[in-house]
């Protein structure tokens, strides 16, 4: 095996687990606006998964309306790690 394809490999891996991160923040997004049901075990598997992602930007802005602050605070998460996530990616791939 080269340290090409390893490295391809490795990049490819990394933008994999940033876009998932993304897209369990995205779902955790989608679920509160359309009103999911707390008391089903995948929507509360979703929203403790997104909670520790976005621990870092959970309650970072104070906008008044709730809906307001979850797609802001989580969605900055998501934003954030494909953003870095998808760097780091690009940066492994090249070397």
């Amino acid at each position: 095996m080269s340290p090409r394809y390893s490295s391809n490999q490795a990049g490819r891996v990394i933008a994999i687990v940033a876009d998932v991160m993304a897209l369990i923040l995205g779902l955790w997004i989608l679920m509160y606006l359309l009103d999911a049901n707390p008391a089903n075990d995948f929507v509360q598997f979703v929203h403790d998964a997104a909670r520790w992602l976005a621990g870092w930007s959970h309650d970072l802005f104070t906008f008044d309306e709730e809906w307001a602050r979850v797609v802001a605070g989580y969605g900055l998460a998501a934003v954030v790690y494909l953003f870095v996530g998808h760097a780091i990616a690009g940066r492994v791939h090249r070397h």
